[in-house]
């Protein structure tokens, strides 16, 4: 099982690998990750085309703005998939393998073999790892009945795994499930990959793909669907035009409001503390130990996506039993 690290996921794109202009529009976007297609996006005559241009990418350096180069492979039970990890594998560029329709742990298992196997100067997450050979990171995506009731056995198959993408249109497909804006009939399935995720420190869950994306409707239903998963303990989504991604990034990046509100929270919490009382009230609202430690990932959070916290004076504050970072 990975250990968690610190991740930055808030829009992944994706873009195929058959569009020599996606491709290259993608190269100049300010982007957390870009997930070159290898799978539903290409069709069977497109597939070697794909591979060749997503491995000419990657035989180039990563562009400053894009955090994270990702391919999507095709999946496990395809016969697709050996020649895409034998193709990118050869090149030194994937940041990270989206393994599509992951079943078990065993189709995990089959990529990691693949990774050590090309390239096993970057199996190792430990310190002694080249700065220029960091440890390539996997996430399964999670496309079926099947797989959710594998959950915990697929969170521990691999020390790549880094976290848990929710397919939704597999999985409606796979449950004969008929998609409605609010997803009440993801919400078992959504509630256990955050879960999971949580309980075996992976720390991407990543939220399905808003299929609305064009004029203002599209902007709202963006908004909504990031605030809903958002709310459900997911930490990035899915995008599939490059007009989604800002207001993706904007909405899984602690606002102004959660930042301000968090500094009070953990300076009172400090106060507090060192008058030994375990609760308190900042702004009407009742704070102990679990608000206190939900503020101290609020700005943790806001740090990462490059947020000004200020100095609010919490560094040395941490709930009981936690460690501040």
């Amino acid at each position: 099982m990975a250990s968690a690290r610190s991740a930055l996921r808030r829009a992944l794109l994706y873009v195929p690998g058959s569009s020599h202009r996606k491709i290259e529009k993608s190269q100049g976007l300010s982007v957390d990750c870009v997930i070159y297609d290898l799978e539903d996006s290409i069709r069977t005559h497109q597939k070697s085309e794909a591979r060749a241009n997503i491995r000419n990418l990657l035989n180039e350096p990563r562009p400053g703005r894009v955090r994270e180069r990702a391919v999507r492979i095709n999946s496990i039970g395809s016969r697709f998939a050996e020649d895409d990890l034998n193709e990118v594998l050869k090149t030194p560029g994937p940041d990270t393998l989206v393994v599509p329709k992951v079943n078990s742990s065993s189709d995990l298992a089959f990529v990691t073999d693949m990774v050590k196997h090309h390239q096993p100067l970057r199996h190792k997450f430990t310190s002694d790892v080249d700065a220029q050979s960091p440890p390539i990171q996997i996430l399964a995506v999670i496309e079926s009945a099947k797989a959710i009731s594998n959950l915990s056995s697929i969170c521990k198959a691999s020390p790549y795994l880094v976290g848990l993408i929710f397919g939704a249109e597999d999985f409606a497909l796979d449950l004969s499930l008929t998609r409605t804006p609010s997803f009440n009939q993801f919400l078992y399935a959504r509630s256990a990959i955050v879960t999971e995720c949580r309980a075996n420190q992976l720390p991407s869950v990543i939220d399905l793909v808003c299929t609305k994306y064009k004029g203002p409707e599209g902007v709202k239903s963006l908004e909504f669907e990031c605030t809903a998963g958002k709310n459900m303990g997911f930490n990035g989504k899915l995008c599939i035009h490059p007009n989604q991604v800002a207001i993706t990034q904007r909405a899984f990046t602690p606002s102004k409001k959660e930042i301000e509100w968090a500094a009070r929270a953990l300076v009172a919490a400090k106060d507090a503390d060192f008058e030994g009382r375990g609760a308190f009230t900042v702004e009407g609202q009742m704070i102990d130990a679990p608000l206190a430690g939900r503020a101290m990932s609020i700005l943790k959070r806001a740090q990462e996506c490059g947020k000004d916290i200020g100095d609010p004076d919490t560094a040395d504050y941490a709930p009981e039993g936690k460690e501040s970072e």
